[in-house]
């Protein structure tokens, strides 16, 4: 019996550390517990922390134009608010700078800008410096809708040569018989070719930096016409290019553009 009473204490004893550590396991430690929360909170914060880096890396550069170190004349003229009558009187405007703007394409957009709609004809004008004749005239019917309008020198097979400066004008012809009466917009552009640092920036860019790349380059051409392409690609989530379009308009001292882009948003995002 003796034996017996022993040989189940010693089977007790040699149990109870398994008993022990089973319950340990079941039930952590409290300093343990405190300590998850904390680890999972830190990697919580790192991962935000990366994710902003990501963000602000993905985000385009904000597009500032440089004008182009060269003794170039001035490229804006005409403008302003005209018309037939007080009550019929538009503001139109060629968005260009103040001086001859560059292009790389030899098919650039042109932009301009009407106040208001309009079923006045429009003359397009494209003329070569020192030509004869001009490159490009071609009547169009006024536009249905103000805002930013384009010309799309390829829907007329125009090239520009390289080199080769050229005035285009924008004229809103308000009376067939009295072409004193035509209100008349116009600017300066030149094709020219692209450098080789251009060309790599240009490459390593993504879709969204393009318009950027060409605005510190002094492109202004391709910076509007690549900008407005993105606007036109995501018309419903465009706010923030909007925004950009409208600074870069009026880094050029193109107010009334500019502000016609701002009104065009939300008011929390003007």
């Amino acid at each position: 019996m003796k034996l017996f009473v022993r040989a189940a204490s010693v089977a007790i004893m040699a149990l109870a550390p398994l008993v022990l550590g089973a319950s340990n396991d079941g039930d952590p430690p409290k300093e343990k517990s405190q300590a998850r929360p904390a680890a999972e909170k830190v990697r919580s914060d790192q991962q935000a922390k990366e994710k902003g880096s990501a963000a602000a890396a993905a985000k385009p550069a904000p597009l500032l134009y440089k004008p182009p170190l060269r003794g170039a004349p001035a490229g804006r003229v005409g403008g302003g608010t005209r018309g037939v009558s007080e009550r019929e009187s538009f503001s139109l405007s060629v968005l260009v700078p103040d001086h001859a703007g560059l292009t790389v394409s030899d098919q650039p957009r042109l932009y301009w800008y009407i106040s208001k709609p309009t079923t006045h004809p429009v003359e397009l004008t494209v003329i070569e410096r020192n030509a004869v004749s001009p490159l490009l005239e071609q009547v169009v019917p006024g536009p249905g809708r103000e805002g930013i309008q384009a010309i799309r020198l390829a829907d007329y097979g125009v090239h520009l040569r390289r080199g080769v400066q050229y005035r285009w004008f924008v004229t809103l012809v308000t009376d067939q018989d009295q072409r004193s009466k035509d209100i008349l917009a116009g600017g300066i552009i030149t094709l020219v070719a692209a450098s080789p640092e251009l060309q790599e920036k240009l490459k390593r860019a993504d879709g969204s930096e393009t318009p950027a790349v060409f605005a510190e380059a002094g492109i202004w051409y391709d910076a509007l016409s690549s900008l407005t392409g993105l606007i036109e690609s995501a018309p419903g989530s465009a706010a923030g290019l909007i925004q950009e379009r409208a600074s870069l308009l009026s880094q050029v001292g193109l107010a009334e553009p500019a502000e016609f882009e701002r009104k065009s948003l939300p008011e929390p995002l003007r």
